[in-house]
């Protein structure tokens, strides 16, 4: 099993093109034995310190093994819909993990 912990950056603006393309995304994660474990928008008053730029959400995923995310990062259906994410995401921080 593996976990991943993903900071989405929105770009200022674009944040209905995002949540559109997270509505069409996240379900195929389903096909690949992924799982959306926690899927957080917080907001300022959420961080206790900060010396960077603040995430739009974070998303706390797991998948089965290494081959079933990368079979769903290279997933047909989800390429399809890479504008909405070029359109709107400025910058994606991953973070891969184990649970102990």
């Amino acid at each position: 099993m593996i976990y991943l912990t993903a900071l989405m950056f929105v770009k200022e603006g674009k944040e209905n093109i995002f949540k559109e393309y997270e509505s069409l995304v996240l379900p195929i994660l389903n096909d690949y034995n992924g799982k959306l474990i926690y899927r957080i928008r917080p907001t300022q008053n959420n961080f206790i310190h900060s010396e960077e730029e603040l995430p739009y959400e974070v998303h706390f995923i797991s998948f089965d093994t290494n081959e079933d995310f990368a079979c769903f990062l290279n997933d047909r259906k989800r390429k399809s819909f890479e504008s909405l994410k070029e359109d709107s995401i400025k910058s994606t921080f991953l973070v891969q993990g184990k649970k102990l």
